[in-house]
């Protein structure tokens, strides 16, 4: 008695993934071609143009120069100590509007998703306001809040007081906040509905059977479901709310201690041709928010790629089907599911 035992061609599999490597690289060239031009190339620039001062007086020649002297590390210097204060400020700013507008816009973009995804009349025209300021540029939001927010301006007027908001420090912070959150609070919730909307309505009808009020429901299924793209649109609204720059420029104005970002400090420092510091507080203002990206996505575990599941991580797993049922009931589930002999009594019982 013989028997055939097939021998797999390793060669032809060794070919075949030589061939995929080869296709993946030739694909992913041109994405790597645009980031090198984009981003690491003026990275590079930007670094060597820290290194060097301002063009002008040389003190130790006593003549006028028009080439940029080299000071190696001086503008970084300059900006950490006592000189550079106002970094600090700038950087509280910074940090302060990117947490609290960006927690007010999640708060409220869920709301307005699960608004927008209610199933109710007139509800085209509900999703069409509710994305409107998101549609509005932020230069014409800007001037617009700059009306309501002035001296004679309606905020005024519902609030019966005289108030500068420009002039003070927590109003014009307040300012800010209210203008951004109402610009963009629409983003997470258009991202938010666009999660909502993958997830079956047999699974809220299970949970209503299996007695699970609005609270569990949205705990236990709604949050957990919509959590991949609720992650995506957080961190992609943190990335732009630590950028911050034409909001805080055109409502409130330049070189206001009380609204100023590091953004603003680069467009005042390249206003003034100083370029080395304004390349230095760039480069800061990079690493500031690269490291913020990288933080949030380990903490959080944002897939940001393909969705294979990681070795030891929560990446790819689905919910259980009894994740809304009580403890208890979850439990005798959960163990008449682990065993084969009690499903199949209760299917053939059936």
């Amino acid at each position: 008695m013989s028997t055939n035992i097939q021998v797999p061609d390793v060669n032809r599999r060794s070919k075949a993934s030589r061939a995929q490597s080869r296709l993946a690289w030739l694909l992913i060239t041109p994405t790597m071609i645009v980031l090198t031009i984009v981003i690491i190339i003026p990275v590079i620039q930007s670094l060597q143009q820290s290194l060097y001062g301002k063009a002008g007086l040389d003190p130790e020649t006593g003549f006028v120069s028009d080439v940029e002297p080299f000071v190696g590390l001086d503008n970084y210097t300059a900006i950490f100590s006592d000189a550079g204060s106002h970094f600090w400020t700038a950087a509280w700013n910074t940090t302060l509007f990117g947490v609290v507008t960006v927690v007010l816009e999640t708060i409220l973009g869920v709301a307005m998703a699960l608004i927008m995804h209610r199933a109710m009349r007139g509800r085209g025209f509900v999703r069409a306001a509710i994305l409107v300021p998101w549609a509005i540029p932020t230069a014409v939001s800007a001037i617009l809040w700059s009306w309501i927010f002035n001296q004679n301006g309606v905020a005024n007027a519902i609030l019966g007081q005289h108030i500068m908001w420009a002039s003070g420090n927590a109003s014009a912070k307040l300012t800010i906040i209210i203008a951004d959150v109402w610009k963009t609070a629409p983003y997470i919730g258009l991202l938010t509905l666009a999660g909502l909307q993958v997830i079956p309505d047999e699974v809220y009808e299970a949970a209503k059977i299996d007695g699970a009020n609005a609270w569990k429901r949205f705990t236990r299924i709604t949050l957990p479901l919509v959590k991949p793209a609720l992650v995506v649109a957080v961190l992609f609204r943190a990335l732009d709310a630590l950028r911050m720059f034409d909001l805080p420029y055109i409502l409130i104005g330049p070189r206001k201690s009380s609204v100023e970002t590091i953004s603003m400090l680069v467009q005042d420092e390249a206003s003034n041709l100083r370029y080395g510091s304004a390349a230095a507080y760039a480069l800061i203002l990079f690493l500031y928010v690269f490291i913020f990206a990288f933080a949030f996505t380990r903490i959080t575990h944002a897939d940001l790629g393909a969705s294979t599941p990681r070795r030891g991580g929560r990446r790819g797993r689905k919910l259980p089907a009894t994740v809304f049922l009580p403890r208890r009931r979850r439990a005798a589930a959960d163990a008449t599911h682990a065993n084969p002999i009690i499903e199949t009594s209760e299917r053939s019982a059936s």
